[in-house]
């Protein structure tokens, strides 16, 4: 009609409203679908490996550390050693520095647990230095209002070491599987690193896969050393501290604290409270007790602070609440091994996100 015509003409070229625009943005169902799936199959991976930890952790604990001895054997196969010899020529050597390690902490820990009603009644006597302290806090919580329940340091039961065993100490199917894949898989590594590469049917995929496990082979390889370096270092200097201090068995103290620091942070807490309880109980007095821990804790904030990071940092600058909330995830996950394996687990999720989604990338702009 002729008048729609005209309403037509007159509505060519006003503005569109711009209230669309305006609106906040909506997620779609589709969206929220999505996030709950990512959400779910999430759960699903941490319940599966949770579950499945007798057969994941020694299959992964074999696989990192295979690959951080590959180096190794590579070198003894360049001096014509067959490499199925040579993966059993290292698994022995490291099995037998750990045993000599254990063997160190061993005797003297069987002779303090022969000991424990009397190291337990004597460092409760020690401990009466505190009951000051409880009972000048305990009348400020009266004068306030609270409730004025601390009275005497109570040492707890020793209901806790048969678990503590348990917790810490693996099984001998768990030990039989880690070694035995161990061995293969180091043998077997070059292989596996073929079957792997020639998986993908594109070239880019392949030489970027061949780049991402030379470069985890390398800096895995890289950190076994440099820490384990480090932490000899750190086990020689407690153990020359404890010899300082007049501490018992400085031998066994400094193999512990060598061992201990492979675990990033918990590790040093852990040894830091065994050297405050062996000086409590070994020393008449207070101070003469706390002079090795303090010593001890001295030294592990200079090496944890400047000297690891600055000899580690050079290769892969891992962020400290990374390393805190990985530590702390599969320490809950897998135990004090989940620990020992967070760190390289962490190293492996780097270099796999800088090959695929590099630094590069398009970035959100600032502000």
């Amino acid at each position: 009609m002729p008048s729609e015509r005209q309403l037509a003409h007159e509505g060519e070229g006003t503005p569109v409203a711009e209230s669309k625009l305006e609106l906040p943005p909506v997620i779609r169902r589709q969206e929220v679908v999505a996030i709950c799936l990512v959400g779910l199959l999430i759960i699903c991976i941490i319940t599966g490996l949770y579950l499945a930890k007798a057969f994941l952790l020694p299959i992964t604990m074999a696989f990192i550390i295979g690959t951080m001895l590959s180096p190794a054997a590579n070198l003894l196969e360049q001096l014509r050693i067959p490499r199925a010899i040579a993966a059993v020529l290292i698994v022995a050597a490291v099995s037998a520095a750990a045993a000599f390690m254990v063997g160190l902490i061993a005797s003297p820990a069987i002779e303090w647990s022969g000991k424990l009603p009397e190291l337990g009644a004597r460092l409760k006597d020690k401990l009466h230095v505190f009951d000051r302290p409880l009972a000048l806090w305990q009348e400020l919580q009266s004068t306030i209002g609270g409730p004025g329940t601390l009275t005497t340091f109570h040492l707890p039961k020793i209901d806790w070491v048969q678990p503590t065993l348990e917790f810490l100490s693996p099984t001998f199917a768990e030990f039989l599987l880690f070694i035995a894949t161990l061995i293969l898989f180091i043998a077997s590594w070059r292989d596996l690193r073929r079957a792997l590469i020639l998986n993908f049917g594109e070239r880019e995929w392949r030489l970027r896969t061949l780049r991402i496990l030379n470069e985890i082979e390398e800096h895995l390889g890289n950190y076994l050393l440099v820490v384990t370096m480090i932490n000899v270092g750190v086990g020689i200097a407690t153990g020359l501290i404890c010899a300082a201090t007049g501490m018992p068995n400085p031998a066994s103290l400094g193999a512990l604290a060598a061992i201990l620091n492979f675990i990033p942070i918990i590790g040093p807490v852990a040894m830091f409270v065994v050297l405050v309880v062996v000086g409590l109980v070994s020393f008449q007095t207070l101070s003469a007790g706390l002079l090795a821990s303090a010593m001890f804790a001295v030294m592990t904030f200079l090496e944890g602070h400047f000297l690891t990071p600055t000899i580690v940092g050079r290769r892969l600058a891992l962020n400290a609440l990374a390393v805190f909330l990985a530590v702390a995830f599969w320490t809950w996950l897998w135990g004090p091994m989940g620990a020992f394996l967070s760190s390289p687990l962490l190293i492996v999720a780097l270099i796999v996100k800088e090959h695929l989604a590099p630094s590069d990338a398009p970035q959100l702009p600032e502000g």
